[in-house]
């Protein structure tokens, strides 16, 4: 299920999940996603959501929409697209469709090696931002993960054999900030890493290994001391990773 991470001035407000076929934002309380800011109109915008996708249309507001710093009157959306009303920031995330990209990805990695083999002589409140709660803010690891997706994948795979189960499994440990010291065990397919609104990066479990991707944020994380670019990395064991000013290890169990 795709979900909206909604910041203000950098500060994560809150994460609302894209649960039906249409949803308004504006600053009337009747919206399913009020924000009371008079920049933003009554009914300002609305998504509307359809199989794995969504698009968002602008309502003929006053101050207007933006996605990607671009105004816009109907625009369909994609994982990472940051849309703007107001001074606020709602970053659409669709894990399934990264998921997606990442395997196309992947796969499009292992059609190269056989290439390569065959031819070896080429090598839901009213959202202020004047005084948020604190538990409205953005801890240090958040895993945004939607907990349906993870009873999805278990559902799906509700036979996994004896050899699976002894598979060594990976986990990340914490080396700096308030974290320092705490493990993370990935037994998730997908998990998320970072601060939203900053920095945030997720590592895919596949079959044959594990994979960091970046997904939001100036900056690309770092393994080895070596920024990652947009693809996805393998990670090894005792990998070192850092991400939104804080360093981790990356090993196998």
């Amino acid at each position: 299920m795709a979900k909206l991470i909604i910041n203000l001035d950098g500060q994560l407000l809150s994460e609302f999940e894209l649960d039906k076929e249409r949803i308004t934002i504006g600053r009337k309380p009747h919206n399913d996603i009020p924000i009371d800011n008079l920049a933003i109109s009554g009914e300002h915008a609305a998504i509307t959501t359809f199989h794995n996708g969504a698009f968002i249309e602008d309502l003929g507001s006053t101050n207007g929409t933006l996605v990607n710093q671009q105004p816009i009157t109907k625009h369909a959306l994609h994982h990472g697209d940051e849309i703007e009303i107001g001074k606020y920031r709602l970053k659409y995330v669709n894990i399934q469709e990264l998921g997606s990209k990442i395997e196309a990805h992947e796969n499009d990695a292992h059609d190269f090696e056989r290439t390569m083999i065959l031819r070896p002589s080429h090598v839901p409140t009213t959202l202020s931002g004047d005084n948020p709660t604190s538990d409205m803010m953005a801890h240090t690891i958040p895993l945004i993960l939607p907990e349906a997706a993870q009873r999805a994948e278990t559902a799906a795979r509700p036979n996994a054999t004896a050899a699976e189960a002894r598979e060594p499994h990976a986990v990340v440990q914490i080396l700096s900030g308030a974290n320092a010291g705490k493990e993370l065990e990935l037994t998730k397919t997908l998990t998320s890493l970072g601060k939203p609104g900053i920095q945030v990066a997720v590592i895919t479990r596949r079959p044959h290994g594990y994979f960091l991707t970046h997904v939001q944020g100036d900056h690309y994380p770092a393994v080895n001391g070596q920024e990652l670019d947009a693809h996805p990395r393998q990670l090894a064991d005792h990998d070192m990773i850092e991400l939104a000013g804080v360093k981790m290890e990356f090993y196998l169990k």
